[in-house]
């Protein structure tokens, strides 16, 4: 069994295709801007609960946030 390892944050990336800004994207989640702004910055990785969250405002997969590196 191989081991995945987070890579990039893909949030800007869905943001950008969705046309949704940061302030959208906290508007309909409830998370701080600056929590955002880490994640999109790879300055923070999201929880479980985050990335659910996120997922579901962007119509995306958990997957999806996240590079994956095997």
């Amino acid at each position: 069994m191989s081991k995945e390892i987070i890579g990039r944050c893909r949030l800007r990336l869905i943001l950008d295709h969705r046309r949704m800004t940061q302030e959208d994207l906290v508007v309909m989640t409830g998370i701080h801007k600056s929590q955002i702004n880490e994640y999109i910055n790879d300055k923070r990785t999201m929880s479980l609960k985050s990335a659910r969250i996120i997922s579901k405002s962007c119509k995306c997969s958990i997957e999806d946030l996240y590079e994956w590196l095997d």
